[in-house]
């Protein structure tokens, strides 16, 4: 047994150095997406505008408003004209027949990725607040407290900030030890950590532990473990081990995650949320998977933003998500997200929601 342990030191001592982490890029990150396709510029600033009166309003407005508030220039009927063209491609829709144009999921898609004007005054007096913190804080319960607070004032949207968590370490090597009718299983892990798993050993099948622990390492030695590729006289033995690596890894994915969640009164002051039932499926999936609002490792495709159908849940199908990840110097990865409805001041969350996350990984690194 002290030759395992031995062995366990020596591999901590040549662990390999961690690659840095590289920020999601939109203008260089390949997400595998179809291109935005381009409009005229009349029909980006009638889109841009037709966005801009609805998030204010929370009203469908008309070609005769456009002109007059946003002073674009142009007849009423030239705009009207664009504001079809625009429903034609799915960007505007129309609640009521008689009634003026909203943007669709798509139209709010569209402005996201191209239209995006940016953030307003107060993002920067955030800004500046954020770049006055350190580490004074008693908890990092209260640093997060507070961040979700400024976040949900300054927004009037639903703010969600989760502690960082450590992502489950990746096997780099392991010994396998027979002991009796036990199998003794030493793992090393990143981060150098060290633990073992206590198997039951397929009765008479010692002998076939240092072929599978050869088999294994070359395996590793690859970057993952293809158990299709066993062979199938290591097949007793290697289920049994393939069985213990996975109850192994399901219980460090399991681990629960806290947030600090605030700001559900400003929700509820939405138009969209006036019935409290429609905010129902949300404030639960919140309070017990807030993993599954935030998706980190699909949102990137996305530029950080969910709108509507593109989330993964039913429960943010009505629903804008806006989220950016931060990490902490133990290698933890946690969220700073906002939510709220679809008719969201989509530059001012972004510009906030990002400055939260940098502090974070300021103070925390």
């Amino acid at each position: 047994m002290p030759g395992a342990w031995r062995w366990i030191r020596q591999c901590r001592a040549t662990e390999p150095l961690q690659r840095p982490h590289r920020p999601y890029d939109p203008r260089t990150s390949d997400t595998g997406a179809d291109p935005v396709q381009p409009l005229p510029r009349r029909q980006e600033q009638v889109l841009q505008a037709t966005v801009s009166h609805y998030v204010d309003t929370t009203e469908p407005v008309g070609s005769k408003t456009l002109v007059q508030r946003f002073g674009l220039e142009a007849s009423p009927a030239t705009i009207r004209s664009a504001m079809g063209a625009l429903e034609q491609r799915g960007l505007l829709t129309q609640p009521h027949t008689s009634a003026g144009r909203v943007p669709s999921p798509q139209g709010y898609r569209h402005y996201v990725d191209c239209l995006l004007p940016a953030p307003g005054a107060a993002v920067g007096q955030l800004q500046s607040e954020l770049m006055a913190l350190s580490l004074q804080w008693a908890a990092l319960d209260d640093l997060l407290l507070h961040l979700a607070r400024r976040l949900a004032d300054l927004t009037g949207l639903f703010s969600l900030i989760t502690k960082p968590q450590r992502p489950s370490p990746a096997l780099q090597a392991l010994r396998l030890v027979p002991s009796g009718d036990r199998l003794l299983v030493f793992l090393v892990e990143g981060g150098a950590s060290a633990t073992s798993l206590n198997l039951r050993l397929p009765h008479g099948r010692g002998d076939d532990l240092p072929a599978l622990e050869r088999w294994v390492s070359a395996q590793l030695a690859g970057g993952t473990i293809d158990w299709r590729t066993l062979p199938p006289q290591l097949q007793s033995c290697g289920d049994q081990l393939r069985q213990g690596l996975l109850s192994h890894q399901q219980v460090w994915s399991n681990q629960p995650s806290s947030a600090v969640t605030l700001g559900l009164g400003g929700l509820l002051r939405q138009p969209e949320f006036e019935r409290s039932e429609s905010l129902r499926p949300l404030l639960e999936l919140v309070e017990s998977e807030p993993q599954r609002v935030l998706h980190p490792d699909k949102v990137q495709a996305l530029g950080g933003v969910w709108i509507g159908m593109e989330h993964p849940d039913p429960a943010l199908h009505q629903c804008a998500v806006v989220q950016a990840d931060y990490r902490s110097g133990d290698g933890g990865l946690g969220q700073v997200a906002l939510v709220g409805p679809m008719r969201m001041a989509y530059a001012t969350a972004r510009a906030a929601v990002r400055s939260v996350a940098d502090v974070l990984e300021r103070l925390l690194c």
